[in-house]
């Protein structure tokens, strides 16, 4: 089993940035996938990064194409955690965003390809 707990989700003004953090719990997760998965009022929990080990010291990191360019994915096995820097934040990206963990190595961009969830963290862009 893992455990999954976000942080860093509040309110900022558009233009500004965000780290978002994800706490592992329960078993190293270097052989996991991770990913980041939003979900905004009536819709759809999205895709929206994803991390996972390529080697010693390389990761493989896929992205939404609404995010590319102002996202980052990261992560430091060492320390179990994942991290989501979010620049130039728009209201767009207000929403409940999740961390996500399967201990499967592959590309996975649908939530239905993920095992464990954290409990969200909510992130508000003021215009």
């Amino acid at each position: 089993q893992v455990q999954l707990v976000e942080s860093g989700g509040r309110l900022v003004q558009a233009g500004g940035s965000l780290r978002l953090s994800c706490a592992a719990s329960g078993r190293s997760f270097s052989t996991y996938t991770t990913g980041w998965f939003r979900q905004a009022p009536g819709k759809e929990r999205e895709f929206v990064a994803a991390i996972r080990r390529a080697g010693s010291h390389l990761f493989y990191k896929d992205y939404a194409d609404s995010v590319k360019g102002r996202f980052t994915v990261s992560r430091d096995d060492a320390e179990n955690t994942v991290f989501l820097q979010m620049n130039n934040l728009n209201p767009e990206d207000t929403a409940v965003y999740y961390c996500a963990a399967d201990n499967r190595l592959r590309r996975a961009t649908t939530p239905q390809e993920y095992n464990y969830w954290g409990q969200g963290t909510q992130v508000t862009v003021s215009s």
